[in-house]
């Protein structure tokens, strides 16, 4: 008798056991969505801004189609993050953001009327419209940092320095693309928030060794060697930014990057899993 009450002792032991491991893997899973989510929000702005700056120079419907797809994975992202279960960050931590991104969509729209309107932007809301991108950005970044703490998520470094690389690698596509269109070179200047060009570079260097550290074989392998083939191409005419490049081609092997980066996470996040 006493040995059958320790078996079912044991057992219920071991199902409590399960049960709470399984809801820590939940957890984990939903966590980790969480800044999924919340990286593909970050990424998403920049695209759509790099692809307003394009927009600007030459009004034509396929750039503003891309500003409409960025804009649109936003929302997604931001949805997902506002319908979060997790429970990584609180709803007026959610809210804080969704403000500031109601600010950035309704500049990008005067934006795109102006130019729509009268052919040209107005380089002060422009201007608005690329310190209203660093404020919302510097926002998720903070709350991106306080996910990472939470014990909701799991933190694969090489995942982390991808995510890292791609918000850099999409931020240097927009500030390129507002230097190489002249009505709107000045709308990064003066910002004490910003970064050179030169610098970014550089991080994007460091981080971009970060990814391709450790074990890498079979089709993240051959990712990983054709994001730094692409990576090697452009470097330099965002070391040398000021020099005379063709700016279409920098934009291409950019979101060829960026592709290439997306690609590597889900890779990574599969080997994680």
């Amino acid at each position: 008798m006493k040995d059958a009450r320790l078996r079912v002792h044991s057992l219920v032991t071991v199902l409590i056991l399960l049960l709470i491991a399984s809801f820590t893997v939940r957890a984990q899973e939903q966590g980790n969505g969480f800044l999924s989510d919340l990286h593909n929000f970050r990424v998403s702005n920049y695209v759509a801004l790099d692809a307003y700056y394009r927009f600007s120079a030459t009004g034509d419907t396929e750039t503003l189609n891309e500003i409409v797809a960025a804009i649109n994975e936003a929302n997604e992202s931001m949805n997902s993050v506002a319908d979060s279960t997790a429970g990584v960050l609180s709803g007026e931590q959610v809210e804080s953001l969704n403000v500031e991104f109601d600010k950035f969509k309704d500049l990008m729209r005067s934006n795109i009327n102006d130019v729509r309107n009268t052919g040209y932007p107005d380089l002060r809301l422009v201007s608005d419209m690329a310190n209203q991108a660093l404020l919302m950005n510097q926002v998720a970044s903070e709350m991106y940092a306080v996910a990472q703490e939470s014990s909701e998520t799991d933190i694969n470094s090489r995942i982390e320095a991808a995510r890292s690389a791609a918000v850099t690698m999409a931020q240097m596509m927009a500030k390129y693309s507002a230097r190489t269109h002249s009505s709107a070179g000045q709308t990064f200047q003066g910002s004490s928030n910003d970064i050179p060009l030169d610098e970014q570079a550089r991080l994007f260097d460091t981080l971009l060794s970060q990814v391709t550290e450790g074990d890498s074989q079979g089709q993240l392998k051959t990712t990983l060697n054709d994001l730094t083939s692409k990576w090697a191409f452009i470097r330099s005419s965002y070391i040398n930014y000021n020099d005379n490049n063709v700016a279409f081609v920098i934009d291409r092997y950019s979101k060829g990057i960026l592709r290439s980066l997306e690609t590597t996470i889900g890779l990574l996040q599969e080997t994680a899993a």
